[in-house]
This record gives structure tokens, sequence and C-alpha cells, in this order.
């Protein structure tokens, strides 16, 4: 790599489709917010020829400042495909959102991408969410590279910053994680900073300057020898211990010259095999520049070293009742096997689906089956419908390019798929096959929402329906309970964006409202009532008398219906009326308006009239006499228990523990984990975490993870309990 010259290719930088899965590279870009990521593509995507200047799309007129603001904004909180083209390689780039709140757009795009570079900032770091998405990434094999950015910056340090990335990424083996350029520096301004000009290849010996704005090459002067001989042993000595020939390092050490094809050919194998992950350093371009520094070289990492669709795994497949299927991975002539990475709507195109195709060939106007996708609990149906395809298209910024068909190992984005949502599968009309889902991440913000006036009312199921359909990370939920619609987030953030996307596309405008949690009540001790419903208006009245025993039963056993009468006090056929009216009363409530769970009603003595009596006069008395033991009794108020499993740093486990206990949460027990993590396990009232995802990613500084699931309801301490009685139903 870096053994090539290359000019501005010019129009062909602009990517459509490819004519074969070997000419095709899916590469995802993975960084914290503010790492660079979207700069660094609009900086590949000028080299490549896709861009006259920066940030400017070729052939597409000048887009207002305006425009081009609100185009990256949209694009840093959602998952954008950036298609150019370099050496007759097609390259999807794959831009995610740096915010934790939309890490669903980022495991779309490591779902559709083959090879991921991360983007790591000299003046930042390394933060833990990264270091998390490399962990990630290793389980599964994915090969990676890393680049460094903001090397404009005072401080910057290429060399500390590639050792940070060797102790970050390299786990066992931190001479996987080498720099393959070092960078060349400018004179030193009065400050005392020099700027970085070009870049140094170790393996070449080239120095390559991008002062003028294109690539130069030249030899490196006398000085700058001694520090790329030590660097390029350490990478020679890098690459040569991951090659697959066993004899080269022993030859290497008894001092034979390796050659540098041969080490660059190791090193293409190395990275395609996700054994060696070499760290490159870019910039964007100068004003009127055409090439920004280091992207030639990425270009050329991403071609010759990242692997091609024809080398990745096929997802799991299987037919949509689940019988396994055989599926050849990525051959053009196969079956058809595409998923849906993401699901977008255009005000003036309607919904738009980018598809990654892993196996056949997508067209134009072909009737494909949509199948999908186990998320009914978040809001979603599942699907077994056949749909036509509308047009394709390769985007490009605001543009989309019409192509006729797609290749397997190809991504490209489907018009007016009505049905089709993120996480689907397309497959053939006679052969229909489901892909095993991608895991998402459980949204556990929990958003309270109701419509702001009539108007937005008749609007809201169907906004909130297209909502959901284009992001699997969000959860709808009608609370029967508490009578609320909840949007469940996965933070402030996510939750900000789903409102504003509400009132932009959809014309929704909403309010948001304290969420409830869904309480309970159940009687203290034991109490009896009676219930005496006589009425006489003329002609036929209304008269049941039934008197009942109350007692509290264990958690879990809900409400118990005993018949005790004896001698026919209340006649057989309304012994039923009776039980039906207790618990419609319990349903209601019998204190502050919670369900009433875990009490045994026993009825044991009451009063009818040949004429009088009723299916619904013994209803009513079912309910007055539940309603009179209520009174006499204490009644407990019950809040739900959370299980709640918080994997977390080591250095971290104190500070979580203790705001756990502050949280009236109970611990378990604790489990260590590889990579330094330890599980935590508690209890914790529901009522207490309902900001917990926004509070302990505060905490952890973004490095931690929870889940929860219900466990039971169990009686509120008598003071919280007393300040909720007191209180609004609406803070419950």
């Amino acid at each position: 790599m870096g053994d090539k010259a290359h000019t501005h290719p010019g129009a062909a930088g602009r990517a459509t489709a490819a004519d074969h899965p070997a000419s095709v590279r899916n590469v995802v870009l993975v960084g914290h917010a503010g790492s660079g990521k979207t700069t660094l593509v609009e900086a590949l995507a000028l080299t490549a020829g896709a861009l006259n200047r920066a940030g400017r799309v070729e052939d597409g007129g000048c887009v207002s400042d305006y425009d081009e603001m609100e185009h990256r904004q949209q694009r840093s909180v959602q998952l954008s495909l950036v298609p150019v083209e370099w050496d007759g390689i097609k390259i999807n780039i794959l831009d995610t959102p740096g915010y934790a709140d939309f890490v669903g757009e980022l495991r779309a795009g490591l779902r559709a991408a083959d090879a991921a570079l991360f983007v790591v900032s000299a003046s930042d770091g390394v933060d833990g969410s990264t270091r998390m998405v490399w962990d990630e990434c290793a389980a599964v094999g994915m090969p990676r590279a890393i680049v460094i950015t903001h090397l404009e910056a005072a401080r910057a340090d290429f060399e500390e910053m590639t050792r940070i990335c060797a102790d970050a990424f390299g786990g066992d083996d931190p001479d996987a994680v080498l720099p393959l350029y070092l960078p060349l520096r400018g004179p030193q301004a009065p400050d005392g900073h020099a700027p970085v000009t070009g870049l140094i290849g170790l393996l070449t010996r080239k120095l390559f300057d991008y002062s003028s704005g294109e690539r130069e090459e030249s030899e490196p002067g006398e000085e700058q020898v001694p520090l790329i001989d030590e660097a390029r042993s350490m990478l020679i000595e890098g690459i040569i211990s991951e090659s697959e020939d066993e004899t080269l390092m022993e030859r290497y050490l008894g001092g034979e010259q390796v050659d540098v094809k041969t080490l660059i050919e190791d090193l293409e194998r190395a990275v395609a095999r996700g054994v060696f992950f070499p760290v490159l350093a870019a910039a964007p371009a100068a004003e009127g520049a055409r090439q920004g520094l280091g992207t030639v070289e990425l270009l050329e990492l991403i071609t010759r070293g990242f692997p091609t669709p024809l080398e990745r795994a096929a997802p799991l497949v299987t037919t949509p009742d689940g019988t396994p299927r055989e599926l050849r991975m990525c051959d053009p002539d196969e079956s058809l096997a595409a998923e849906v990475v993401k699901t977008s709507s255009d005000p003036y195109v309607g919904r738009i689906s980018l598809v990654r195709v892993f196996s056949g060939t997508l067209r134009a106007d072909q009737t494909v089956h949509v199948s999908g996708h186990g998320l009914a609990d978040r809001g979603h149906e599942d699907h077994d419908v056949d749909e036509r395809i509308g047009a394709l298209s390769t985007p490009f910024g605001k543009q989309q390019r019409p192509v006729s068909h797609v290749i397997a190992g190809d991504l490209a984005c489907v018009a007016k798929l009505s049905r089709a949502e993120t996480g689907d599968t397309l497959s053939a009309k006679d052969d229909p096959l489901l892909m095993a889902p991608w895991e998402m991440p459980d949204p556990l913000l929990p958003l309270a929402i109701q419509a702001h006036s009539k108007p937005d009312e008749d609007k809201l199921s169907q906004g909130l329906a297209r909502l959901v359909a284009e992001d699997p990370t969000m959860r709808l939920e009608h609370n029967q309970d508490t009578h609320q619609v909840v949007l469940w987030c996965l933070g402030e953030a996510h939750a900000d964006v789903a409102l504003e996307r509400l009132r932009s596309r959809y014309g929704v405008q909403v309010d948001v409202v304290p969420h409830r949690v869904s309480l309970r009540e159940t009687f203290g001790d034991k109490a009896a009532g009676r219930g005496r419903h006589v009425k006489q208006s003329g002609g036929h009245g209304q008269y049941a008398v039934c008197e009942i025993d109350v007692e509290p039963l264990p958690g879990g056993s809900g409400i118990e219906f005993v018949d005790k009468v004896v001698g026919g006090a209340v006649p057989r056929q309304f012994i039923p009326s009776v039980e039906k009216g207790v618990r419609a009363q319990a349903a209601k409530g019998v204190a502050a308006g919670h369900p009433l769970i875990d009490v045994r009603v026993t009825l044991r003595d009451g009063k009818a009239h040949s004429v009088d009596s009723s299916d619904a006069a013994f209803q009513t008395a079912g309910a007055l006499a539940l309603r009179e033991a209520a009174a006499a009794a204490r009644i407990h108020l019950l809040e739900p228990v959370a299980e709640v499993n918080v994997l977390i740093g080591d250095d971290y486990v104190g500070a979580v523990m203790s705001d756990l206990s502050g949280r009236r949460g109970k611990v378990l027990g604790t489990e260590q984990t590889s990579g330094g993590r330890t599980l935590i396990r508690a209890e914790v009232p529901e009522i207490e975490i309902g900001r917990y995802a926004v509070d302990l990613r505060s905490l952890s500084h973004g490095t931690a993870r929870f889940g929860r699931r219900y466990a039971r309801h169990e009686p509120m301490p008598p003071q919280i309990a007393e300040r909720l009685r007191e209180e609004p139903r609406t803070a419950s």
C-alpha cells in the first residue's frame, strides 16, 4: 500500500452499481461524536472525485449553506450511505452516528458492512463506548483499521495516540495495532507547533507530501531514515507474526530481506482476516485542494486490504416457518436474500429503504416476499407479504441515482416499500426466506406523550406507526393500566429526535407528560363488607344484598373468589354476578384508583327478592361490598420491582452500587466478566429507575450497559405511598 501513483479520477469517482461482488467494499465508520467521521467521508469523496469541492455534490449544483448544515445535522443522528469509486472498486461508505442514543443506527451499519474503520480524534482519544464497539466487532471477527484525525490540533501527538490505540484495541496482542505511516511535519510555527503536511510510508520508504493540495511522492531525507527504520522494523515484525507463511519469521530473523511486495500482500491478507489492525492518519483538504491528507492511503487500504463481500459469512437463514436453509454466499445467480438495514421517510418520495443484498440480484419492478421480524413487543407487526419493488437507486447527498439492478454484496435504496421495515428480509416470491435479526438494544427511557390538540389526536396513531417502522430501537406502548401512550427510547437525544420527527415529518404536535408506573393495591389485613343495593322506582325495582370477607394472599395470587353461601341466601344464578361485580371493582381499585390484586374474596351470605333481584343488581352489590371492606381495612400500595443487570467497568462498581442503594435497590450479587468488567444484579423499584438510562450513562461515562425486566409488585414504603396519594394522579 502506498506504492502506486494516483491521479484525480474525476467523474469516475461517482459510483452507481457494481457488476461483480469482488468489485465492492462495504465499510462502516465508527467513532464518538466529534471524532471527524462525517468530515472524513467528505474528504474521501472529494479525493475519489465524487465531490467537486469539500461538502458539495458534483453535478448537483451548489446547495445552500443552510441546506448543507441541515443535511449534516441529519447525518449526525442517523446512518448514511456515500458510495464512491476508486481504482475500479465501488466503496460503500456507511457513516454512523457517534452519539450513544443512536446505537441502533450503528448496529445497522455493522450489519451492512464487511469491515470497520474506527475514527479516533488525536485531541480526544478513545472513549469507553468506542472500545465496546471494538469488542463487538472482535467477537464476530470483523476486519478493522484505525484512522487518527484532528492532527491539526495544537497538542495532537500521532505517536502517543497510536500507543493509546494499541493499549485500547490490542488486547493481548498490542503489536497487532501498528501504524503504516508516520506524519510528515512542515516547518515549525512561532508557537512551536509543526503542522502535518504529509505522510511517510514505512513499507515503501517514500514521502507523500499533500501541502500543494495534491499527493506528491519523494524520497526521505537522511535525517528521517533512522526514524523510518525503527518504526518499519516494528511494522514488519508485526506483519510477519500474522503471516500465513510460518517460515517467513524464521527467515526474517535469520537476516533475509523480505521484499516489499511480499510484505504488502501479507499485510492485506492479515487485515482482511481481522488479525492485524493498521493505524493511519487523515485530514480534510484545504480550501481549493483536491486531496485531503491521508485520503489516498485510506482508499488504498479499503480497496486492497478490506475484504470483499465474497469473504463474508452469510447470516443465518430459515424459511418463514423456521426451517433452516443453506445460503450460498454472495452469488448474484443464487436465490434472492436481502435485508432492509434502514428505513426512512422523504416528504416528496415517501418511504425509502436502504437494502443490503446478501445473495441473488434485486431488480427494479420485481415482486419480492417480505418477511420479518419478531419485534411485536416494540409495536412492529410481523410481516409475511408480497410487495413490488419500486425504483432502485444509489444515494449521494440529497441525490438518488437510478439503477436497474443490485447484485449480491452491494447496497442500494428501494423506494415505496409500504410494508417492509428495518430488519425485514426481502426474498424471491416463490422462495421466501427469513434472516436471523441482528441484536438491537432495548429502549429503557420512557417518554409519555399525548396529542396537543384534536387534529393532532387524529394523526397521532399513523405518525407513531411510521416512526417505529423506521427505528426498531424504539418501542411503542399503549399502557392499559395507566392509559398512557409511551415511546421507549435509548436516551434524551433519541427522544428529542423522535418528537422532532413527529412534528416536522408527520405534522403531529405532542405534549410530554409525566410517566406513570403501574401501581397496584392490596389488603393489609382481613376485613368484611356488606353490599346493599335496594331501589324502588315503580314497576320492577332493584334488590341485592351480599356479605363478603376479604383476606390478603401471597404476591402473584391475583383475585380469588370463593362461594360459601348456604341455604340459598343468594340464588345460584346470581353468585357469578357477585363475582363479576367484585372483579370489576377490583380492576378500578378501592383506595387510590389502582387495580386490586392478591386477595381472596369469600361470599358468605346475602339476600334476594323473588321479583326485583337481577344480575345487574348483584353486580352492583358485589362492588359495594368490596368498597365497604376496603374502607375498614389497611390498604397497601404496591409498586413494581424490576430485576436489573448492570455491566460496568471495574472502576465504576462502587459508584454504581452506591447509586442503586440510593434508589432503594437491593444488590443481589456481582460477577466478574472478561475485559475488566463486572455484572451487578439487583432489584430496584421501577419508580426509581425511570431515568436510569440517562443517569447510568453519566455515571459511567457511557461505558455501562443495563437490562431490566419486571419481577413482581411489592408494598411501597408508607411515607412514599402517602406522598403519592396526596399528589395528583399524574404523578403516580
